[in-house]
C-alpha cells in the first residue's frame, strides 16, 4: 500500500531529479509508481505535493509562475525550490 511517505518522497526525488530550472506535472509522479492505475492516486501525489510545498521544499506553478498550492485549482507543475527561495 502506498501511504503518504511513499508519496512524498516520490515528489521530492523526482523534483530533485529535475531540478530548481525544470517543472514536472503531478501525473508524471503516479503514472511512474503505479503505471496501471495512476489517476487513482493524482489527489494522494497533489496532497503530498502541498505538504512538501507547505515546507518550503517545492513549489506550485501554473502558467511558469508560483501560486498558492491551498487555491491551486487545474493544471498544476511541480518544481524543487531554489536555496535561495527557500524563505519566501
Amino acid at each position: 500500500m502506498r501511504d503518504a511517505a511513499f508519496w512524498r518522497e516520490s515528489v521530492l526525488r523526482m523534483a530533485k531529479t529535475r531540478g530548481p530550472k525544470k517543472s514536472l506535472c503531478p501525473s508524471e509522479i503516479a503514472r511512474k509508481a503505479v503505471p496501471e492505475d495512476w489517476r487513482a492516486y493524482m489527489e494522494a501525489v497533489r496532497a503530498a505535493a502541498r505538504e512538501l510545498a507547505d515546507a518550503g521544499a517545492i513549489e506550485f506553478l501554473q502558467s511558469g509562475q508560483p501560486v498558492d498550492p491551498q487555491t491551486a485549482r487545474g493544471a498544476i507543475r511541480l518544481r524543487i525550490r531554489e536555496a535561495g527561495n527557500l524563505a519566501d
